[in-house]
């Protein structure tokens, strides 16, 4: 009869290994999931603003297009969109204020005559000024 519980010396019992690659994995995969989401809503952010309506640059680009034949309809209409750049700046505010003066004459009548010249190089210095 042969007996297996023989005693090992210089072998040692088989011992259990932790093993944490796959919490090392999922950490990773966590942590990539979280970066992916964040670039994901910073272009979010990005693309809204991008696309956001604003009022300034509307403004600007109707006055741009605005056609100075129509004397009266051009001056209520500077004078509306303008009110809008006026707080920009002192030298925004008094050429607001001297560009409505000269429009004045303008308005308030059933009938006007055409813009004159210097009131026209009012009007373009006008629109040079104004950025968004």
């Amino acid at each position: 009869m042969q007996t297996y519980d023989i005693p090992l010396h210089d072998i040692k019992t088989i011992v259990d290994v932790e093993e944490y690659s796959l919490y090392y994995l999922s950490g990773v995969i966590g942590a990539a999931i979280l970066l992916l989401l964040g670039l994901l809503y910073l272009g979010f952010l990005w693309y809204k603003r991008r696309t956001a309506f604003n009022l300034r640059r509307e403004y600007i680009k109707r006055m741009s297009e605005l056609d100075l034949s129509d004397a009266k309809g051009s001056a209520y209409a500077i004078t509306e969109m303008g009110l809008l750049f006026k707080d920009d700046s002192p030298r925004h505010e008094s050429m607001y204020k001297n560009l409505t003066e000269r429009l004045n004459n303008y308005k308030y009548k059933k009938s006007v005559d055409g813009l004159d010249s210097e009131t026209l190089g009012y009007i373009e210095l006008y629109r040079e000024m104004l950025d968004v």
